[in-house]
């Protein structure tokens, strides 16, 4: 996409997101700002309210000035696109997506605005965890050193906040919250929603690449749609140009997101004379946030500084309204928002806020309230829409002013989500940037509620520049993923920047494999779509390595343990070893460990808890188990995996050599409509199944549910020749287009289940070469 000035590059792209996503992204934008039930019924007044009590809600100006100089240029280009194309879809209804005539609404017109008041989709940490941990130190109190090793993280010790009461803290406090908070993916629809099921019986059924039809799984259940979020996770690396085949930086990144259809990233290549920049960010946010420049290649992780806290409010038995604040009673601000609703009256709804944040909520009789505060509630935390400001930049140092804020005086650099960045640049460098507005809580740690009378306030924000960072190391790459990367002389609790990273074991593969190259051994763009693509699980090499010490009576035990043990620990889809470690991993053996560690009643409520804590009793079970550790531990071992041993035969028979983790395990894509329309209709929206290996904890993240379909991991791969721009590869998925009947809804399918890739080509003449369909938008002539 080419335009003359920042107002009309931004135009062009809001105009090409609407023409591939409309629906998505006026579904995305609705569920931001509370507005699902004016379209849907009043089933999403709940959602809606949440949605509008986290919206931002302060001075838009400060907002703007957040970001840079041209941020409200920029969205008011990419707004006006975005309408530009509805006004086409009025005058020509064939180009209205399929959804919005199912469904029976329109879209609404975009106001620059919208674009950054949307914060319920950032991911921000970490106030489920507080909830959770505050409960089950309540439940066993009387024993909770029992549960504490699933609690404490890194050797942390919690202390309870004084003045905390945590039989005050209800099981459904965060019901508000999480209704705001549901992931793009949650809003899904049934048969009733469906108004107009005429309009998909002219769909075309897309077809797999060998030209079979993709099974329905739409209905094999509802486990399916109401799946557990897994926490974000990505991969990154850079590696400098003394170790690289091309001796220029080689730069690397695939962010890990959930899988559906329509899907998350966006791929655009935006050019205008202040910038000419290409990658991926989500399709309805202008700019790029992962991707490169003709300077600077750039690619993010999550980062887990928390940002929020969750504030307990002693309420006045005369007015509920009013809460404790210090020695006086604090009014509430009590706002009153109109909610439209689809054949319904319209309902007016009170907003409340305290001065943490939203009231999410109360409880007269026993005189208590709720609060969230959360960095997304400041000036600059629109997710993603900080990239406008380092997008441009013309070397890791302006990168890293950006990232700190220093570009303008009213600049407040990266606010949310809190990132993992690496950048390189054509001069050779390398670095690695954290970033994101990190609270300083002077007296508490922020892992438990606190009350809110003014004992736990924040004290302002740590500038960026006092986050970690890291240039051009001696060993020559840099490599995160969202594990605990704090260097080893940053104090962490002085003020902490948060505790709940992500297990290490992809970070650990990523490391043995980049540690390997050297001045001789030199890395190339091929490496590093091989490691992308890497299917070898370090927690399956642990326990295989354990059940090799392990002396089974039983020849059906032994002939497992010895297949299990002479093999590789790579999960591919056709390997059957694969399919009996994951299930035995899975489904089994963490169960029973956890149940060892703690007991059942703990295990009832926590689950299986941190992997970590499971892979350490495994490793060294004399730090964990109790009387004879390692007959314990071998005992765990061997018992689950006999029960594995049972499921995966009846799940794939008893020929042990017919067995595939790719029978098992599918990449399918699912969407949000499917569940509601006939069988047809099903397979012409939902993309696959595809057989896929990986796990959660592989570098090719591939995270999967209880059916063991595929629930979220890379939703971008790119891996950057930094200089050689036009030798950089990438692939999305399952397409670019959001329209069902597009030859690119779902054609990135095979190619991402068999790991390929496509050239990300940037140059003017490259991309002129490859062109096969060319759209050119003139300006309308008005009175003006």
């Amino acid at each position: 996409m080419y335009a003359d000035d920042v107002e009309d590059i931004a135009f062009v792209q809001g105009f090409n997101a609407a023409r591939d996503r409309l629906w998505q992204i006026d579904l995305w934008r609705r569920r931001s700002s509370g507005e699902l039930s004016e379209v849907f019924g009043d089933e999403w007044i709940k959602h809606d309210r949440g949605a509008r009590l986290f919206s931002y809600r302060g001075d838009i100006d400060e907002e703007w000035e957040a970001y840079g100089p041209d941020a409200e240029t920029i969205a008011t280009g990419f707004a006006n696109g975005v309408n530009a194309f509805i006004d086409q879809t009025e005058e020509n209804s064939d180009l209205l997506p399929v959804e919005f005539k199912a469904l029976d609404y329109e879209p609404r017109r975009w106001e620059p605005e919208d674009i950054v008041r949307m914060r319920v989709h950032a991911i921000t940490l970490n106030v489920s965890s507080e909830v959770e941990r505050a409960i089950t130190f309540r439940e066993f109190d009387e024993d909770v050193e029992r549960v504490r090793q699933w609690l404490n993280p890194d050797d942390w010790e919690i202390e309870i906040p004084d003045g905390l009461d945590l039989d005050l803290i209800p099981e459904d406090v965060l019901d508000v919250f999480e209704a705001a908070t549901m992931s793009h993916t949650s809003v899904s629809f049934n048969e009733d929603d469906i108004r107009n099921p005429e309009v998909l019986d002219d769909l075309s059924v897309l077809t797999n690449g060998d030209g079979s039809i993709g099974k329905d799984l739409s209905n094999e259940s509802d486990q399916m749609n109401e799946k557990e979020e897994i926490p974000s996770a990505s991969n990154n690396w850079v590696v400098g140009p003394e170790l690289t085949e091309t001796g220029r930086p080689i730069l690397a990144n695939d962010p890990h997101r959930a899988h559906n259809v329509p899907s998350l990233r966006y791929i655009a290549h935006i050019s205008s004379p202040e910038f000419d920049v290409i990658g991926a960010g989500e399709p309805g946010l202008p700019g790029i946030s992962i991707g490169h420049n003709g300077n600077t290649a750039f690619g993010l992780t999550i980062f887990y500084i928390d940002q929020q806290d969750l504030y307990v409010y002693e309420t006045n038995p005369n007015n509920p309204n009013e809460y404790r604040y210090e020695d006086d009673w604090e009014s509430m601000d009590v706002e009153t928002d109109t909610f439209e609703i689809r054949d319904g009256d319209n309902q007016e709804v009170e907003l409340k806020f305290t001065q943490h944040g939203p009231v999410i909520y109360e409880d007269p009789d026993e005189n208590i309230a709720f609060a969230v505060r959360t960095v997304w509630t400041d000036p600059g935390t629109t997710a993603y829409f900080g990239g406008i400001g380092y997008m441009r930049a013309e070397n890791i140092d302006e990168f890293q002013d950006a990232m700190e804020g220093e570009l303008t005086p009213d600049m407040q650099g990266w606010g949310a989500p809190p990132e993992n960045q690496v950048a390189a640049d054509t001069d050779g460098n390398i670095g690695w940037f954290p970033g994101g507005r990190t609270p300083i809580r002077p007296n508490w740690d922020g892992l438990l509620p606190v009350p809110g009378d003014g004992r736990y306030e924040w004290d302002g924000y740590q500038h960026q520049s006092n986050l970690p960072r890291e240039v051009n190391p001696d060993r020559g790459w840099i490599a995160t993923a969202n594990h605990f990367n704090l260097p080893d002389d940053y104090s962490v609790d002085d003020p902490p920047i948060g505790f709940e990273w992500v297990a290490p074991y992809r970070y650990q593969r990523i490391a043995e494999v980049l540690s390997e190259f050297d001045e001789e051994n030199k890395h190339s763009l091929e490496d590093s779509t091989d490691l992308q693509t890497d299917f070898l699980s370090i927690p399956i090499r642990i326990l295989t390595e354990a059940l090799a010490e392990t002396d089974p009576d039983e020849d059906r035990l032994i002939k497992a343990r010895d297949w299990l043990t002479e093999w590789d620990a790579v999960l591919d889809a056709d390997s059957g070893e694969a399919a009996l470690a994951e299930v035995w991993f899975e489904k089994h053996l963490q169960e029973a460990v956890t149940i060892e560690l703690v007991g059942k009643e703990a295990f009832n409520h926590i689950g299986t808890g941190d992997v970590r804590v499971i892979l350490e009793a495994i490793e060294e079970p004399q730090q964990r188990f109790g009387k004879d550790p390692v007959a314990t531990r071998n005992e765990l071992l061997l018992s689950t995996l006999a029960d594995a041993l049972d499921e995966v035969e009846e799940l794939l028979g008893e020929d042990r050599d017919e067995w595939a983790w790719g029978d098992l395990k599918k990449a399918f894509f699912e969407h949000a409509m499917s569940s509601g329309v006939d069988e047809d209709a099903t397979e012409a929206l939902n993309v696959g199944p595809e057989p896929m290996g990986g796990s959660g904890y592989t570098v090719w993240n591939a995270n999967y549910n209880d059916e063991f379909q595929l629930t979220s991991g890379a939703s971008w791969r790119m891996v950057i020749d930094v200089g050689g721009w036009d030798n950089s590869l990438a692939m999305s998925v399952p397409g670019q287009s959001g329209d069902p009947e597009s030859p690119f809804y779902d054609n990135l399918l095979e190619m991402f289940v068999n790991g390929e890739y496509f050239p990300l080509l940037y140059t003017r003449n490259a991309v002129e070469d490859a062109c096969t369909k060319k759209i050119e938008l003139t300006p309308q002539a008005t009175d003006n």
